[in-house]
């Protein structure tokens, strides 16, 4: 089957739970934008980082990475990590196992 350019331009979910390590998720998005940086076009998500009281939100476009702490997570409310990528010939599996590599483990 041969793809068109538009049909190789597709999104990758991620939503798991855990604790994310903020040094592994920093290694990992900025060697991630360094192999795919051209063919990522957007990344979002929000994250359980460091089990802080507040969530982790973070958005980037190509090379380009910002995050802050955004609203707190509500006292009862599941601490989900969910992720968003969009690109061109993304490497389904491997960014769900480079994502799963970041959570602690207990």
């Amino acid at each position: 089957m041969l793809l068109t350019p538009h049909q190789s331009v597709f999104s990758v979910a991620i939503s798991e739970p855990g604790v994310v390590n903020g040094e592994r998720l920093n290694r990992w998005l900025y060697g991630l934008v360094q192999e795919k940086g051209a063919d990522l076009f957007r990344s979002k998500g929000i994250l359980n980082l460091d089990d802080e009281d507040r969530r982790f939100v973070f958005q980037g476009v190509h090379m380009t990475l910002d995050g802050r702490p955004g609203k707190p997570w509500r006292p009862a409310e599941p601490r989900l990590n969910e992720l968003v990528f969009i690109g061109r010939n993304l490497d389904v599996e491997k960014l769900r196992t480079g994502f799963l590599a970041c959570l602690e483990t207990d």
